[in-house]
């Protein structure tokens, strides 16, 4: 078993974060517009939000990427088709397979030392023209920082910046990177406020062109 496979068992309750349905359903609004995309989703846990993506645009070809075997037992077959078990940072496919990367509330369970592998890694799946689309906590947060909270703890053993991100996505070599709020404020505010601080969390959008 991984350091990774422990870390994210001890993650019991992530799928029932209310806001699991919205992310993805905020992931389909920045989908490349043509049908028959090939998706990978990074992380995919037991399905929820790949059910999203699937119901909402049942024309994608749907790829679910996790290091915790029993959840890849527990995807549903009619969502899911193709299962991968293994890690972000050696991702068992070839080059330029998929048009669409998301991997919600996922890098802040990589350690430090593992981003940038498992970005290199994205964007050598993602086909020329493809796309990554990822949520992750957001450490300028107002509300969490006048409480004096980390987005450290748990399985969370990194945290991102949204300015060395986007550094980190340029050097690998993504383009037109840019972001938006993401978590419950997105509720009341939408995407369209550039605000950051307002927002738990942050939606990145980068593509390889």
């Amino acid at each position: 078993m991984s350091s990774y496979e422990k870390i994210n068992k001890q993650q019991t309750t992530s799928e029932k974060d209310p806001f699991t349905v919205d992310r993805y359903r905020q992931f389909l609004r920045y989908f490349p517009p043509k049908t028959g995309l090939e998706v990978l989703d990074i992380g995919c846990n037991t399905g929820v939000g790949g059910t999203v993506l699937k119901s909402n645009s049942g024309e994608l070809c749907l790829s679910g990427l996790d290091c915790v075997k029993d959840r890849l037992d527990r995807l549903p077959a009619d969502v899911y088709d193709k299962k991968i078990y293994g890690l972000s940072t050696d991702i068992p496919v070839e080059a330029g397979s998929f048009d669409v990367v998301v991997a919600g509330e996922f890098i802040e369970h990589l350690f430090p030392y593992d981003v940038d592998k498992t970005l290199s890694e994205i964007f050598r799946a993602l086909k020329l023209g493809g796309r990554l689309l990822l949520t992750t906590p957001n450490p300028l947060d107002w509300k969490r920082r006048w409480r004096g909270e980390s987005v450290l703890g748990g399985s969370h053993v990194s945290q991102h910046y949204p300015d060395a991100l986007k550094m980190r996505l340029r050097m690998i070599g993504y383009s037109r990177v840019r972001f938006y709020g993401s978590g419950k404020m997105s509720w009341y505010l939408g995407d369209k406020v550039p605000l950051l601080s307002l927002y738990g969390s942050y939606l990145v959008v980068a593509d390889k062109s």
